[in-house]
């Protein structure tokens, strides 16, 4: 593709996406604005002893959504359209029996897991009623999560864009009327959050009532050959959701021990804005994954390497913009979450906010790089990206680090690792791009 033309689809799918991305992350900060503003700390700290659940099955979705759309686009492009249905059934069958079982864990184990997620008596009622109500809504995520991949990768990221921005803009607004008008309290921060994706899906069947779907479901058995495919390629972004979950619960731990329940608190404000910063480039990742699929389909090798530089590019520019945005308003982005005036809750979060956020530039480089990868159906360099940033580094350099340098190091131990993982994700392009030469 001549690189004008290129570079039309790119902005289209990529802007439409960080749009989109942006919008679905307000998920999960809206609720930490409104629960800070309606049930002070304690409310904060419950959601963020919470949130590694949802991370989870948010990741589980998308799983099955970013696995099963990246190989359904590269049949369309090969015009195998007999395999790229098959793919979708096959991600339905996943879609039901992972649904299944969240829901059963839902119903039994919710007391259980907030217990192992460290709730203490003062927030434990909080944190199950939260859990439990996102094990019962996980059908519907994980429902949403993989349609929007296959909706995206279907030729219309404009509509996989207003589902996610409807969903979310309607997470906000019943957010602020069942915590406020209405006095629901966490449950009601959490019912809002549970009826976005239903609002979402409602969006997204215009894809079928228009007749715009070119994937369908077909009778046929289940394959695990094709489940295993759609699992390799997609267990990147479940491990990134995941590890996001983890890390939580690690660094809670060592927060908890270091500053305590208010150093959570602040932890809080600084994760979930971290959150939001990673759905931008989120978006540029699965704004480029159809582009670069569909091309790997079609063997054009030099569009896709052009599509990369193109990501890079708008990546490095929103990271400095991202970041001089933190270093000058970190105050006021903090007290923005800080209801009560806690001047310890503020002097923690401007500190981590100002620290954490160095790590920006290669954590978006890092996840552009892992969906290259995904794209091209070298699922075992993009998951080794992503094992390293969730698990093998980061987790050992919290502890290093906060052992060395207490809360400082906390903060200095995401930016270390995401370089780290920077420089291996450089190395591996390399190595692939030269064996692809020879």
């Amino acid at each position: 593709m001549e690189k004008k033309a290129l570079l039309k689809v790119f902005i289209r799918y990529v802007v439409l996406n960080i749009c989109g991305m942006i919008g679905l992350s307000c998920y999960i900060l809206a609720d930490t604005f409104f629960i800070s503003r309606g049930l002070g700390a304690n409310g904060l700290a419950a959601l963020n002893l919470a949130i590694p659940v949802y991370s989870f099955v948010h990741g589980s979705g998308l799983m099955l959504g970013m696995g099963g759309a990246t190989k359904y686009v590269i049949y369309m492009g090969q015009r195998e359209t007999e395999k790229a249905d098959r793919i979708y059934s096959n991600v339905v069958y996943a879609m039901a029996v992972l649904s299944v079982i969240f829901v059963i864990m839902g119903v039994s184990f919710s007391g259980s897991l907030a217990g192992m997620l460290g709730a203490d008596e003062e927030v434990f009622a909080m944190t199950v009623t939260y859990i439990q109500m996102i094990l019962l809504f996980s059908p519907v995520f994980i429902m949403n999560d993989s349609l929007l991949c296959f909706v995206r990768n279907d030729g219309n990221p404009k509509l996989s864009m207003a589902a996610m921005l409807t969903g979310s803009f309607s997470n906000i607004i019943l957010d602020y009327v069942f915590i406020f008008p209405l006095q629901m309290g966490i449950f009601g921060a959490v019912l809002a959050t549970g009826l976005a994706p239903v609002i979402s899906l409602l969006v997204l069947s215009g894809h079928w009532i228009t007749g715009k779907n070119q994937f369908h479901l077909k009778k046929a058995m289940p394959s695990l050959k094709m489940a295993g495919n759609i699992i390799s390629l997609g267990i990147p972004a479940l491990i990134t959701e995941v590890a996001s979950g983890i890390v939580m619960i690690i660094f809670n731990a060592i927060i908890l021990r270091l500053q305590g329940k208010i150093g959570v608190a602040a932890y809080g404000v600084v994760a979930n804005l971290s959150l939001v910063v990673a759905s931008v480039y989120t978006g540029i990742a699965q704004g480029i994954q159809p582009i670069m699929s569909r091309f790997y389909g079609y063997g054009d090798v030099k569009s896709i390497r052009q599509t990369l530089k193109y990501a890079i590019r708008l990546m490095l520019l929103i990271s400095g913009g991202i970041y001089l945005f933190f270093l000058a308003a970190a105050g006021v982005v903090v007290g923005l979450f800080n209801s009560e005036h806690n001047m310890q809750l503020q002097r923690i979060a401007e500190t981590g906010l100002k620290l954490y956020f160095t790590a920006i530039p290669f954590a978006g480089f890092n996840i552009v790089i892992a969906t290259y990868f995904t794209s091209m159906e070298k699922a075992l360099p993009a998951q080794l990206i992503s094992l390293l940033r969730g698990f093998i580094i980061i987790i050992p350099m919290a502890f290093f680090m906060s052992f060395l340098y207490r809360m400082t190091g906390v903060w200095l131990s995401y930016p270390l690792t995401e370089s780290i993982v920077s420089l291996t994700g450089i190395i591996l392009y390399n190595k692939l791009y030269i064996k692809k030469k020879s």
